[in-house]
């Protein structure tokens, strides 16, 4: 599936919640059905800054797709990198980097969200997108050698 397919399944899956008191109890969900990071995982250099909440996030590159593992020590908070990770994980530098997070626009997150936990969003896709440069360069490097 692409980026933009899985964002479009979000959607349409988000729609169905009329009440707001839903939409976070199913964000919360995907947040408990999210992998468990490992402990090894959970250190400074992972940790975003930016957050009202503890966030870590680690990336690793396989077969020129990037695989995004994350956790948080806050139930919705986690809900939401989780749902960035359904989206981007498993997808190469360039289709994160042309897709933007356009869905939490559509299902109306980012206006439900306080300014803390917006900001805290923000700085989830950012450090998605930073990870995304980072290994572009590193494969274009590898392969101009």
């Amino acid at each position: 599936m692409t980026i933009h397919e899985i964002q479009e399944e979000i959607i349409k899956e988000f729609e169905q919640y009329t009440d707001w008191e839903d939409r976070y109890k199913r964000i919360i969900e995907y947040g408990k059905q999210l992998t468990p990071l490992n402990e090894s995982f959970r250190t400074e250099k992972n940790k975003l800054t930016g957050c009202q909440s503890q966030v870590w996030i680690n990336a690793k590159l396989s077969d020129g797709k990037i695989i995004f593992e994350a956790d948080s020590d806050a139930s919705i908070v986690k809900g939401l990198i989780a749902l960035l990770i359904k989206v981007y994980s498993n997808h190469t530098p360039d289709e994160i980097l042309s897709n933007p997070p356009d869905y939490f626009r559509r299902i109306g997150i980012d206006s439900h969200l306080s300014p803390t936990r917006k900001n805290g969003l923000s700085a989830m896709m950012k450090q998605i997108q930073l990870y995304a440069v980072a290994f572009k360069t590193l494969l274009n490097n590898s392969t101009n050698k």
